[in-house]
């Protein structure tokens, strides 16, 4: 059996959506800060596009997985995040009639389908981050790129409170690809 990963840090989002793009947006932003500040050892990086198998994969064997997504609510804030932690907060529900997530089936259907298959994460906490535009194009909104910061704390800030060590973040960028490496390997396989 496959040992238990600590943690995945999940940034959903199409960057080329402009702020639906700020799930990759964090995941980047943590990468360059682990260079600096240090995330556990056995801390997974990264980017999906929503796609529930993808989804599974990456939090699959997980103790804590955080997922981080745009959310457009009708009377949005830009900028504005919600922490939804599963533990507290009981199971997601798929969105109300009418309205849909930009990944298809979304985060709730993958997490009912990861139940069923026995693949959900030991934990899940979920930053959704209001946004105010997703139309085509690079680059996420002022009002939305200044919550980022904060948002990377509140995630160290659980990761750290979830029990590990400090050492070398790993970036994951193909979920396919199952093959993972003891020590500060990444799960693809690359050193």
């Amino acid at each position: 059996m496959e040992a238990l990963t600590a943690a995945a840090v999940i940034g959903l989002g199409n960057g080329f959506r402009r702020d639906d793009g700020v799930g990759p947006v964090v995941v980047g932003l943590l990468r360059e800060r682990s260079a600096q500040r240090r995330l556990p050892a056995d801390t997974v990086l990264a980017e999906c596009d929503g796609d529930p198998g993808r989804l599974i994969e990456l939090w699959d064997n997980t103790a804590l997985a955080i997922v981080v997504d745009a959310c457009f609510p009708p009377s949005a804030q830009p900028g504005r995040t919600h922490r939804w932690d599963a533990a507290a907060d009981g199971g997601l529900r798929p969105a109300a009639a009418g309205r849909h997530s930009t990944h298809g089936l979304g985060l709730a259907d993958a997490l009912r389908l990861g139940a069923v298959l026995g693949r959900s994460p030991g934990r899940l906490i979920v930053y959704a981050v209001e946004g105010a535009d997703r139309s085509m194009g690079v680059g996420i909104t002022p009002a939305v790129a200044r919550a980022v910061p904060r948002l990377i704390r509140r995630i160290a800030a659980d990761i750290g409170q979830h029990g590990a060590s400090p050492g070398a973040a790993r970036t994951r960028t193909d979920p396919r690809d199952t093959t993972r490496r003891t020590g500060s390997a990444t799960r693809d396989g690359s050193a």
